[in-house]
């Protein structure tokens, strides 16, 4: 079992497939066997984005997803949990990529979703990124390609 919280930035308003999130991160973290982990993700925009990506990466840009990791631990009631980080997506940045990679935007969600779990267990793909009409070589981004063939028949934008 793992935790997953969802949010989004303050300023904005939930999409309708908001609550659809959680159910589609569980299934991608038992694709990567997390198990007893605790993720959260947070919605934003371009703005909130830059200035996440300025303050801790110092690049003065936005960017359609940042991870950050964490790996602390604590227990409750229900077990012992590990924080394994934070992941930020951009809902400005997400249309955009749809339309570069020429796919839906359930499908960019997803793979956004998806490279932001894996660099918390660890992944990273150097200056590699997916590009349209090119087959990823390193092992993150071809991870990130059979799980999400693995989810291709999720929805999570309707």
């Amino acid at each position: 079992m793992n935790r997953i919280f969802v949010s989004m930035q303050e300023e904005l308003t939930e999409p309708e497939w908001f609550d659809n999130v959680e159910a589609f991160v569980s299934k991608a973290m038992k694709e990567l066997s997390f198990d007893g982990e605790e993720v959260s993700i947070l919605f934003c925009n371009d703005e909130y984005m830059r200035m996440l990506n300025k303050n801790y990466r110092d690049i003065d840009s936005s960017t359609d997803v940042l991870s950050f990791e964490n790996d602390e631990e604590y227990e409750d009631e229900e077990g012992k949990w590990k924080c394994v980080g934070d992941i930020a997506i951009s809902l400005d940045t997400l249309p955009v990529n749809a339309e570069y990679f020429k796919e839906s935007q359930n499908d960019e969600l997803k793979r956004l979703l998806v490279h932001g779990l894996l660099h918390l267990n660890g992944y990273d793909h150097g200056e590699e990124h997916i590009e349209e009409g090119v087959k990823p070589e390193c092992e993150m981004l071809l991870l990130q390609e059979n799980i999400l063939d693995k989810l291709k028949d999720e929805k999570i934008i309707l």
